[in-house]
């Protein structure tokens, strides 16, 4: 499919219409998620105080949406994409809707039941994003040509993290407000997004050889990814370096307890990554990774890896902003590379499934990850305290 557009034009996947209107939902509803990531883990925190029931919060959200994946790429690949994340999109809104009404001074449900609702909420949202992941790359590779995957990769990884930037700082600003409104902007931000989709097209799936059954169906994602040593490569180093280095999930307490600051700090602390991000992506976009793409993700994401560890040792609010800094710039060359290899090796008739299996490598480590971390402070802390107590008695 030839478009006519010069080949290094670093704006070449930004001239397809559809493309832009694809791009302001996916810059809109990443904007939600992410205010309602901050927005969550600040309300669950200002209620417990608690470090693990941060932990909790991706735990709530990854085990839902990996259990579904597997469908959902199933599903991805046999019914229309558009309707998919059309319908989990507004079952979103009607989540977000419920979170408004817990932090309504008029509810009683949290007064009555503490946070277990919250948490039900989230588990839902969790299969919700494991529809949407799965339905959403493989919507984009149908709007744009083959030879411009790699472009627009860069440019969806761009507003990604635009929105990722956008998103934190904004709750940070509104939570210190109340949590209600909060909310309230976090609903208008999907609706947005919802409109924006429906100026797309319908795309017809890709054609079929033969009939799957379900089971074969389901399985074929990972028979695919598994049997491909350079996805599988791609994937298992992406898996590994954001499982043990994601910091997200611990910042409320980490903002809290060791900078001693607030919301409004909080919101940047999680904006931070998605700024190197933003910058890393527009220096790929008009210079591409077209040699030596293998030795430049190993690079990247050792780095990623030295900055989370820097961070983890800074005491200093704006030495932790820039180490955060860092690991976004860093970990936006293995995500673009991953992108492309994912969209250039994937056949049309796989690619819902091929997602869904990608997003259970990616899509909850983070989260995973972040409950592991929060998990073992808390065991630390606790032995720290035992270890106090024996050494009381002993003294006494």
């Amino acid at each position: 499919m030839s478009t006519g557009i010069p080949k290094h034009d670093p704006f070449a996947a930004l001239r397809i219409k559809e493309f832009l209107f694809f791009l302001n939902t996916r810059f809109f509803l990443t904007l939600a998620i992410q205010m309602q990531s901050v927005i969550v883990g600040w309300q669950i925190y200002e209620y417990t105080k608690d470090v693990l029931a941060l932990g909790m919060i991706g735990l709530a959200e990854a085990i839902p949406f990996i259990i579904v994946s597997l469908f959902s790429g199933h599903v991805a690949d046999n019914f229309n994409r558009k309707r998919i994340i059309i319908i989990f999109t507004t079952l979103l809104i009607g989540c977000t809707s419920t979170l408004l009404y817990f932090s309504m001074d008029t509810s009683t449900i949290i007064k009555t039941y503490g946070t277990l609702p919250i948490f039900f909420v989230i588990g839902g949202i969790g299969v919700i994003r494991g529809f949407l992941s799965a339905s959403f790359p493989s919507f984009m590779a149908q709007i744009v040509p083959r030879e411009l995957y790699a472009n627009s990769a860069t440019w969806n990884s761009t507003v990604w993290h635009v929105a990722s930037i956008v998103g934190p700082a904004m709750a940070g600003f509104i939570c210190a407000v109340s949590f209600t409104a909060a909310y309230q902007v976090n609903i208008i931000m999907i609706v947005i997004a919802v409109i924006s989709f429906l100026f797309i097209a319908s795309k017809p799936l890709p054609f079929k050889e033969q009939k799957e059954s379900l089971k074969n169906s389901l399985s074929a994602g990972i028979k695919f990814v598994f049997g491909n040593q350079l996805i599988l490569g791609a994937l298992s180093l992406d898996l590994f370096a954001v499982l043990f280095g994601g910091a997200v999930g611990m910042l409320p307490a980490y903002a809290d307890k060791i900078l001693h600051v607030g919301a409004v700090e909080l919101g940047f602390l999680r904006a931070a990554p998605a700024a190197g991000a933003v910058l890393m992506a527009l220096i790929l976009a008009y210079r591409p990774l077209a040699r030596n793409a293998g030795r430049n993700l190993f690079i990247s994401i050792a780095l990623f890896g030295l900055a989370t560890i820097l961070f983890g040792i800074s005491t200093n609010y704006y030495l932790s902003l820039f180490f955060l800094f860092l690991t976004g710039a860093f970990d936006n060359v293995s995500v673009v590379i991953r992108h492309t290899i994912l969209q250039l090796s994937t056949p049309d008739n796989m690619r819902g499934r091929v997602s869904a299996v990608n997003s259970i490598f990616i899509g909850s480590s983070n989260e995973i990850g972040g409950f592991g971390i929060d998990a073992f402070r808390c065991f630390r802390r606790y032995n720290d305290r035992i270890d106090s107590w024996h050494y009381r008695k002993a003294c006494t």
